[in-house]
């Protein structure tokens, strides 16, 4: 080492640390982002439908700069009503994993959740929608894959 030179690691820009890293990871695993949970607000009750309609409510909005990643990603994306499935493939995030966090951004407040009447399930044009929407996530079958 040279006498007054920067040090090995000062020269090649190492620090001893790993380097930072920037903007979301590529994979990360579902249960990380919902903390194990397979539905949102601790209740017993199923899983909200596909089909479901989300919308940011006005104190959801107001919040919107304080919420963290995929909350803040969620409120932002559902200044219009879509469904959960829509929601998913716009965000490229794992179905349930929206699931769980709408369902949690509803318990604060944040979201207004439309669940659609029986009749409305069954009706084929939404369905077609849903598909169309689960179509558009190519990554959803190589997550479910990696997580299992």
């Amino acid at each position: 080492m040279a006498v007054g030179g920067p040090a090995p690691h000062d020269a090649a820009g190492d620090t001893g640390y790993p380097p930072e890293q920037t903007g979301r990871a590529p994979a990360i695993r579902p249960f990380l982002l919902t903390a194990g949970r397979v539905s949102g607000g601790g209740g017993t009750a199923p899983p909200i439908p596909v089909e479901t309609q989300v919308v940011s409510t006005a104190a959801g909005l107001s919040v919107l700069p304080a919420l963290t990643f995929e909350h803040h990603d969620i409120i932002a994306a559902c200044r219009r009503p879509q469904s959960v499935a829509e929601l998913a493939a716009q965000l490229r995030l794992h179905l349930n994993v929206v699931r769980v966090l709408a369902e949690d951004l509803c318990a604060a407040g944040h979201l207004a959740v439309h669940r659609p009447s029986a009749g409305t399930a069954q009706d084929i044009s939404v369905l077609r929608r849903v598909i169309d929407g689960l179509r558009a996530v190519p990554e959803s079958r190589d997550t479910l894959r990696d997580s299992g």
